[in-house]
């Protein structure tokens, strides 16, 4: 079993452009965590409750400021392995406000495994 939170939005102050710090900006979080069969049971006690997640998410965004999404990213997972103990983790936070020279992009991303 699955359970995922797809384009979570949280707004932060990362990123090394001084705006960026200054004025903050929103990030999506798209998370898959691999929880086996809890929950299956229709007990919200025995399952990851995603309001849980969608909160620890936050917490890391507004508790530390970081220069690059990696590391966001890396925080993030590690908080989420420590919390919820899913079997596997997939995260990837996405930064849509991205002004490449002369170029237009929808976002950049990264995206991190746990096992």
């Amino acid at each position: 079993m699955i359970v995922e939170l797809q384009g979570l939005h949280v707004f932060g102050y990362h990123g090394v452009a001084e705006d960026e710090q200054r004025l903050g900006q929103m990030f999506l979080f798209d998370v898959q965590l691999e929880v086996g069969d809890r929950g299956a049971n229709d007990v919200l006690a025995d399952a990851i409750d995603y309001e849980d997640v969608a909160r620890a998410i936050r917490e890391v965004s507004t508790a530390e400021r970081f220069d690059l999404l990696e590391a966001l990213a890396s925080r993030t997972a590690d908080t989420l392995m420590e919390r919820f103990a899913p079997e596997r983790l997939k995260l990837r936070v996405r930064k849509p406000q991205v002004k490449p020279a002369g170029m237009t992009v929808d976002y950049s991303a990264v995206t991190i495994e746990r096992p």
